[in-house]
C-alpha cells in the first residue's frame, strides 16, 4: 500500500506519520506538500497534525484551501483511504468531508497525555484488525479538539454506525471524566458514509513502537494494511 504524508505550513507530526508508515511498517510513503495538486499514484492520504498555517483562523480553516486539499476530495470520491489525525482531522470537518465541528477544549487549556478509546465500529478499513469494545490507549495533543455536532447529526452517525471512537475510562465505560476535551458523547473518532475516511483527535502514530509506552496505535495502521493483501 502506498501512503502520501501531507505537509503545510505548520505541520509537525509528519515526520512521525512519514517514520511509523516506513521504517515500522515498512510501507512506501512521501511527503506532498500542499501546493501538489495530484495525489492519483497513492493508495492512502495521511492529513497529519500539527498546526497547519498556525491555526490563526480556526483549526484548518485555512489549510482546507490548499491546493492539495481538491486533489484529496478527488482521492475520496474514487474510494481511496484518508485518515486525519488531530489537526489532520479539523482539517476533514472544515473541508466537508466529516460531519460536525471542533471547539476549543471544555477546559480551555492545552491537553496532553494518554487517554483511552472504545472501538465503537470495527466496519471500517482503519479498525477491522482491532476488536468490537476493545479499548486502545492513545495519547492525545490539542487545544481545540471538543468535537461538535448537532442532534440531528449526532443521529445519523449513529445509524449509520460513524462513530468510530469514544473516550472511556480504562475499564471501558463512557464517563465525564474519561473526555479530555468535552467533545459531544464522548466522540474521539468518526468516519463517512462511505467509511473510507476516518478523522480522530488521538494520535495513534505516537504509540505505534515497542519503545513507547503503548503500542496500540499500530492495531489502526495494521488494519489498513490488511486490506491490502
Amino acid at each position: 500500500m502506498t501512503f502520501a504524508v501531507l505537509v503545510f505550513p505548520g505541520s509537525n507530526c509528519d515526520m512521525d506519520c512519514h517514520h511509523v508508515l516506513s521504517n515500522v511498517l515498512r510501507q512506501p510513503v512521501d511527503y506532498v506538500f500542499h501546493h501538489e495538486t495530484d495525489l492519483s499514484k497513492f493508495d492512502c492520504v495521511v492529513i497529519p497534525g500539527g498546526f497547519s498555517y498556525g491555526d490563526y483562523l480556526r483549526c484548518g480553516a485555512v489549510a482546507r484551501f490548499s491546493p492539495v486539499m481538491q486533489a484529496v476530495q478527488d482521492h475520496v470520491a474514487a474510494g481511496k483511504l484518508v485518515i486525519g489525525i488531530c489537526n489532520g482531522f479539523q482539517v476533514l470537518l472544515e473541508a466537508g468531508l466529516l460531519p460536525g465541528a471542533m471547539v476549543r477544549n471544555d477546559c480551555q487549556r492545552f491537553v496532553c497525555k494518554y487517554v483511552n478509546l472504545r472501538t465503537e465500529s470495527t466496519d471500517t478499513p482503519f479498525t477491522r484488525r482491532i476488536n468490537k469494545d476493545a479499548v486502545l490507549r492513545i495519547p492525545v495533543a490539542h487545544g481545540e479538539g471538543c468535537y461538535y455536532a448537532d442532534e440531528q447529526t449526532l443521529r445519523e452517525l449513529k445509524e449509520k454506525d460513524q462513530v468510530v471512537f469514544r473516550y472511556v475510562s480504562p475499564e471501558g465505560v463512557v464517563t465525564p471524566e474519561a473526555n479530555p476535551n468535552g467533545s459531544v458523547e464522548n466522540i474521539a473518532g468518526i468516519c463517512n458514509a462511505e467509511r473510507n475516511v476516518l478523522g480522530m483527535m488521538p494520535h495513534p502514530e505516537r504509540c505505534s513502537e515497542d519503545l513507547l509506552t503503548s503500542v496500540d496505535g499500530r492495531s489502526i495502521f495494521e488494519s489498513l494494511l490488511a486490506g491490502s493483501v
